[in-house]
């Protein structure tokens, strides 16, 4: 299934998308696409049973905004430099480990909503992600058939980053990772079932119109099923929970001087194969 909310930023209603890419109203069966549900095996059923029955009400898509895919989310973990080519051109050793840090759930926004450049940045740059969505609590998991037993699907990230406010300003990536805006989300949640293998998808994104990345997730050094598993030695992840996977190469950082960092009235778009396509328009934080 391919799961989204639609409608006004902080009222978004539960959608999904039917086989002929038409918008089908789930609030009469579900208030929301999150934790609850993902976690909730019967209700996902019931979803999937009146979908395939053409029961469910049609949306008017015409400019109806595409919210992100999940609601109530309660943490996003993020791992860094989990790409070979991208370690590469940052000019790191490849990690023993995967590298983590958090982003906070309210840098969540919609696959189209705008992002701002923050007040005194200069080097906001673009990463397209594979994020993976949690479906079942995850702690201490003891091999990598019970990690993906736990991911209930995924969706197309924008890991938005300012890098002097990661670099230079003191030392914590949090203060580049962290800004508003800064991890446009969806436009689905493609379930697990379809998605045979995470490590087989193409990841791309355009910057006014030129591509800037185009990687393959056969390239990450910690795949999914890894990934999942480490992070429950850490910490429980439980329904709702949204793990950014890392980047490719062909950031703005990764580039020779002067490198192309975002600038407000950039758009950028990305996609990732199979789970839908994202445009940013770039704005200024200090003009809101």
């Amino acid at each position: 299934m391919k799961l989204l909310r639609v409608g006004p930023a902080g009222a978004e209603r539960p959608a999904a998308l039917d086989g002929a890419g038409t918008y089908r109203d789930l609030s009469a069966l579900v208030p929301d696409v999150d934790g609850r549900l993902l976690g909730d095996d019967a209700a996902l059923a019931r979803v999937r049973d009146a979908l395939e029955g053409g029961r469910l009400p049609v949306l008017d898509a015409a400019d109806l905004r595409v919210g992100p895919p999940v609601g109530g989310i309660g943490k996003v973990v993020c791992v860094g430099l989990n790409y070979r080519d991208h370690a590469a051109e940052s000019g790191a050793e490849l990690p023993v480990e995967p590298l983590v840090f958090m982003k906070a759930p309210d840098t969540v926004v919609g696959p189209c909503d705008t992002v701002l450049v923050p007040r005194g940045s200069r080097r906001t740059d673009w990463e397209v992600e594979l994020a993976v969505v949690i479906g079942r609590t995850a702690r201490y998991l003891d091999g990598h058939d019970a990690a993906m037993a736990c991911v209930a699907g995924y969706t197309v990230s924008h890991d938005v980053s300012e890098r002097e406010f990661m670099f230079e300003r003191g030392g914590q990536w949090d203060k580049g990772k962290n800004c508003e805006t800064f991890n446009p989300l969806g436009p689905w949640l493609v379930t697990a079932d379809e998605v045979p293998d995470p490590q087989a998808l193409g990841l791309r994104l355009w910057v006014n119109g030129t591509l800037r990345q185009d990687g393959s997730t056969a390239d990450q050094i910690f795949p999914v099923a890894e990934v999942v598993r480490y992070l429950s030695q850490f910490m429980v992840l439980r329904p709702g929970d949204v793990i950014n996977t890392g980047t490719p190469a062909g950031v703005a950082n990764g580039r020779p001087e002067p490198k192309p960092f975002l600038r407000p009235g950039d758009v950028v778009e990305l996609a990732v194969d199979g789970l839908g396509r994202q445009r940013q328009l770039l704005g200024s934080a200090a003009a809101g």
